[in-house]
């Protein structure tokens, strides 16, 4: 799974920028962001800020599909995974309601 590498391809392709101005942008080299694009490496959560402010996208979604991916990483080979993510659920809304 990479919904977050994929999105952020296809936002900077839109936007007809390269890869250097916005691995630059970042204060990245170019080769990692193209491991971010490609799931071979995850961003930092201040990465994703960073390309939301630059791309001017919808923060939630970037934040939404980088986390995504993290849990799914996690999970993905666990036979209860779906078991553990209920409890999770269950616990993010328990402490939401507090």
């Amino acid at each position: 799974m990479n919904k977050f590498g994929d999105r952020v391809r296809q936002l900077r392709e839109e936007q007809n920028l390269l890869q250097r101005h916005v691995a630059a942008e970042l204060d990245i080299d170019p080769p990692l962001l193209s491991k971010i694009e490609r799931g071979e490496r995850r961003a930092k959560r201040d990465q994703v800020i960073g390309l939301a402010k630059l791309f001017k996208a919808d923060r939630k979604e970037l934040l939404t599909l980088w986390l995504a991916d993290r849990v799914y990483e996690i999970v993905q080979d666990e036979s209860e995974a779906r078991n553990a993510l209920k409890v999770a659920e269950s616990e993010i809304d328990y402490k939401t309601k507090k």
